[in-house]
């Protein structure tokens, strides 16, 4: 005897019983998506893709709003569609959370009824759903703010309380449908930093579907990289970024990133180099990056004069023409103090002849600590 679909029953040993499991096949008329992942229980993964790949396809199978040709869909050890066994769980059944571009909050409520409005649609009392909203509405900042409706609210204020949200009905999976990008560039920051403290301090199991690399490395543990409808590239979001092998990644890590250990005043790599930036809401002692653009880095034969904060002696290991530019790449190197790697940086033709770089050469690479942004990250 099998048990209804929408009961929680044991995992098995390949699924975790609070995590994610999923196979799938859905075909339209010019596009199928086929895949097949695995979210361990508090980790965020992010999906990554040109226009077209199945993001939104995935994000609709996930919230039950597509129906799929085959597969399955197993949620915290409850199963949540089965082709074969023809389960089904309709959307406001699955316990799915979603935060989309648009805060999409009901005009008609308050800030703290938008929020109590999914622990009281699961038959939570009204006094302690309040109180849940009240409790989530502090933890994003906007406490002070609950009684006033949506059209009172910046839209900053708004993403934040659609955040808690999407989370007071405790989800098993919160899908996050690039939460950022419709938000102001000064607000963007806070509110990336906001996300991933709220996710770590509930162990929220959560997808991000995203174009932006600097929110993949700050928010996910992992990347899937789409294209086609198929899964075409994955890891830990650091190695996928640092060291693409799709074009799509490729095309959007055009960032210098630098892991470590935050400080004070930067980042301590595993190696004991540290790289001077500024800190956004980052705790010293907690996993983080450094990142710059290759554009902010200057190339020098020697080190360069002025002890700047950030010099690193590198190994140049690929010249690559960029139109006007060419980026200088770091490969690995042996270690030693000052020592960094996988960097890039980019710089004119005439640099390149008058400083004579060539592969396999020994330079130093010098950005200042005003072009460098501190941030924590998962992991």
């Amino acid at each position: 005897m099998s048990a209804r679909a929408d009961t929680p029953e044991a995992g098995t040993p390949e699924t975790p019983a609070d995590g994610v499991s999923l196979a799938v096949r859905l075909d339209r008329d010019e596009f199928s998506l086929d895949v097949e992942l695995e979210v361990a229980p508090g980790e965020v993964l992010a999906v990554l893709g040109p226009n077209g790949a199945g993001k939104s396809t995935l994000l609709g199978v996930l919230s039950g709003l597509l129906r799929p040709d085959a597969g399955r869909l197993r949620v915290g050890g409850r199963t949540l569609f089965d082709t074969a066994s023809g389960a089904f769980v309709p959307p406001y059944r699955r316990g799915v959370g979603i935060l989309a571009q648009e805060a999409l909050l009901f005009p008609h409520l308050s800030a703290l009824a938008n929020v109590a409005f999914g622990p009281r649609a699961q038959g939570v009392g009204k006094a302690e759903a309040e109180q849940r909203a009240r409790g989530l509405l502090d933890d994003v900042g906007v406490g002070a703010l609950a009684a006033r409706r949506p059209a009172q609210l910046s839209g900053g204020q708004q993403q934040r309380v659609a955040l808690a949200r999407a989370i007071a009905p405790h989800p098993g999976l919160l899908l996050l449908d690039e939460p950022l990008a419709a938000l102001d560039v000064d607000v963007t920051p806070a509110m990336r930093s906001l996300l991933r403290r709220v996710i770590a301090d509930g162990k929220q199991t959560a997808l991000l579907v995203t174009h932006d690399a600097l929110d993949a490395l700050v928010l996910a543990d992992r990347v899937v990289v789409l294209e086609a409808g198929r899964i075409v590239e994955q890891g830990a979001a650091r190695d996928v970024l640092a060291r693409p092998r799709s074009a799509f990644a490729a095309r959007i890590a055009g960032l210098d990133l630098v892991p470590g250990t935050a400080e004070d005043d930067g980042v301590r790599t595993g190696d004991g180099v540290v790289v001077a930036g500024r800190g956004v809401e980052v705790t010293t002692g907690e996993p983080a990056v450094a990142v710059f653009p290759p554009s902010a880095v200057s190339v020098h034969r020697d080190r360069p004069e002025g002890s700047p904060r950030n010099a690193f002696r590198v190994t140049v290991a690929a010249l690559e023409p960029r139109g006007d530019t060419v980026r200088v790449r770091a490969g690995a190197v042996d270690g030693g103090p000052g020592w960094v790697d996988g960097l890039a940086a980019d710089v004119t033709p005439a640099a390149v002849a008058d400083l004579a770089l060539e592969p396999g050469q020994g330079a130093w690479f010098a950005v200042k600590a005003t072009e460098v942004a501190v941030h924590g990250r998962q992991g």
